[in-house]
């Protein structure tokens, strides 16, 4: 049966791999904050606009706000912040490729906290799904870390791995948020309930990191303007990431939407293997097949 969540979440990866790939050359001209500001600061006037655009011609009623949803809404924002703070500190580690593949758990992390937080549950074939895509996962960052098994067995009592597994927590907690936020919203529509959602968690991510660069790194919200051009772009692909995300989040659970949301790395396979004739070793074969069958029960049998 066809569930609109599934194209949703597809298309949701595709536009923040191609965010992502934006965003990168943006590093050579903006420190890492500053590029990560412009997916907050370039994205919220079309979040905004679009929510006018579903009021104004496609006669959608605006939510009432409680206090709630903006709790939700906050607390969903933030999350994405120390997530990308925290994954910007893992990176000044030596060792920070242990780390990094155990914030790789995310999935498994959506699903414990939806479950707590939210009562989401999951079938017993998106289980399997989600195990299934999770070895894929850890074993595609081995191969292009170089990290051997024993290495992620004996790293885990290391600090790396606890920032790692944490940084999966914040970065699951910002979903599980979001979509709280949207279904404390109510009514009939899911596309107000999604976009509203969006548009004040955009909003308050925007004064938030803004506020600190303020503090910490001033020249940066110079620089974020002189390079509007390329900014741009990244906004506006991370705000029809962010429509599509948080479309799917609000008609489902949210660690479905984040397993099936792991096609994004097929994707960059796909591409580096295409387009950038990149050698690819036998792990990474692996990897990918394993994400690709998650995804294949997931869709099928979740």
């Amino acid at each position: 049966m066809f569930e609109l969540w599934i194209p949703l979440t597809v298309a949701a990866a595709f536009f923040q791999n191609l965010r992502s790939a934006l965003q990168k050359h943006l590093k050579a001209r903006l420190s890492t904050a500053g590029a990560t500001y412009v997916r907050f600061f370039y994205a919220f006037p079309f979040a905004v606009l679009y929510v006018w655009g579903l009021a104004t011609f496609g006669g959608y009623a605006v939510p009432a706000v409680s206090g709630k949803f903006l709790i939700y809404c906050l607390l969903g924002g933030l999350s994405q912040i120390i997530f990308t703070f925290l994954l910007i500190w893992l990176f000044s580690f030596k060792n920070f490729a242990v780390g990094t593949t155990y914030s790789k758990t995310e999935t498994v992390q959506v699903a414990i906290l939806g479950l707590l937080i939210l009562g989401d549950t999951l079938s017993v074939g998106a289980v399997v799904a989600i195990a299934i895509s999770l070895i894929g996962v850890m074993a595609l960052s081995v191969a292009e870390t170089h990290i051997s098994a024993r290495n992620l067995i004996t790293g885990l009592t290391e600090k790396p791995t606890v920032i790692g597994l944490v940084c999966g927590a914040f970065l699951g907690a910002s979903v599980v948020f979001y979509r709280g936020g949207a279904l404390s919203l109510g009514g009939d529509g899911f596309i107000m309930q999604a976009a509203f959602t969006l548009a004040v968690s955009v909003v308050m991510q925007t004064v938030m990191m803004g506020a600190y660069l303020a503090f910490r790194e001033r020249d940066q919200l110079k620089a974020v303007i002189v390079h509007w051009r390329p900014s741009l772009s990244v906004g506006v692909a991370g705000v029809l990431a962010s429509i599509f995300w948080f479309s799917a989040f609000t008609l489902q659970n949210a660690a479905y939407v984040r397993a099936l949301g792991q096609i994004e790395l097929i994707f960059t396979f796909i591409a580096s293997v295409v387009f950038f004739r990149e050698k690819i070793n036998k792990l990474e074969i692996l990897g990918i097949f394993l994400i690709a069958g998650g995804i294949l029960i997931l869709v099928v049998a979740g």
